[in-house]
């Protein structure tokens, strides 16, 4: 379980200098800068979600 995390924590960053590079500067809300933003937020998240999920899987083996 924790290689998948790690995994999918790669797969999002990864994700994220993607889409970050498709953001327009001059106009980022605009077009395809709009989906690309949406993305790397997105991937953000994801990130955020899986770094808690690992946080939480380390305090619950500790309590055991």
């Amino acid at each position: 379980m924790k290689i998948l995390i790690y995994l999918l924590m790669l797969a999002s960053a990864v994700l994220m200098v993607f889409n970050s590079t498709h953001i327009d500067v001059t106009a980022p809300f605009e077009g395809e800068s709009t989906v690309a933003a949406i993305c790397v937020l997105a991937s953000a998240c994801v990130l955020v979600l899986l770094a808690t999920l690992l946080v939480s899987k380390k305090t619950s083996e500790k309590a055991k």
